[in-house]
């Protein structure tokens, strides 16, 4: 593993760092990259899309972020085909906030749709799985009832949601539902919210996309 300290660099430096040090992986590896805010790991995982390299993200403090970036071999085959056939000089672009202020998503369950649970809680995985794909992320989660054991302890869904977190999107799940189910102690991503101020995010919302 390469690790880097991008901490208090400003946007494209943290990206310029990155792409260094996987320029020094030889065959496959992992490039660990420490930063302090969430336009830098938004930057740094539109870059590995864009290369299709694996990425993990993780807010560990308020102003301390974790970056993942994982090189497989057939990334490194093709990094060397591009480079020897078609060498391309690339820009290094600093993107805006990803976030689309006052688009919030609502949990309400750990199932998508109707019919069989099974399917239903894999489609929930798959459904957040794809916010972390897209181009424009929401500014809120709100997790409640059924969906607040998806920000706990042993959820299918807790990388991604750690992801999405580290990337500035604003996780919230209701104190009252974590309470009934047992799970007080077990929530492992965002904070606990209440309802007053989900009815106030819900509210001010622009659009809520509710699975």
């Amino acid at each position: 593993m390469i690790k880097v300290n991008a901490m208090g660099d400003a946007c494209p430096i943290p990206v310029i760092k990155t792409k260094n040090a996987i320029k020094e992986i030889k065959e496959s590896g992992t490039v660990e990259v420490l930063v302090d805010n969430e336009i830098a790991v938004q930057n740094l995982t539109k870059m590995a899309q864009q290369k299709q390299y694996e990425c993990k993200s993780e807010k560990l403090s308020d102003y301390e972020f974790k970056v993942l970036i994982t090189v497989g071999m057939q990334n490194m085959e093709e990094k060397m085909e591009n480079t020897d056939n078609n060498p391309v000089s690339e820009e290094t672009v600093c993107l805006p906030d990803g976030r689309k202020k006052k688009k919030i998503v609502v949990l309400r369950s750990g199932k998508m749709g109707e019919g069989n649970d099974e399917l239903g809680a894999v489609l929930m995985k798959g459904f957040i799985y794809a916010l972390t794909q897209l181009e424009e992320l929401p500014e809120t989660i709100l997790l409640y009832n059924g969906g607040a054991p998806l920000s706990c302890e042993g959820s299918d869904s807790l990388e991604d949601l750690k992801s999405l977190e580290a990337q500035g999107v604003e996780i919230l799940t209701c104190g009252t539902c974590l309470n009934y189910y047992g799970l007080s102690e077990k929530l492992a991503v965002g904070s606990v919210t209440n309802m007053y101020v989900i009815a106030e995010t819900m509210s001010g919302a622009d659009l809520i996309i509710c699975p």
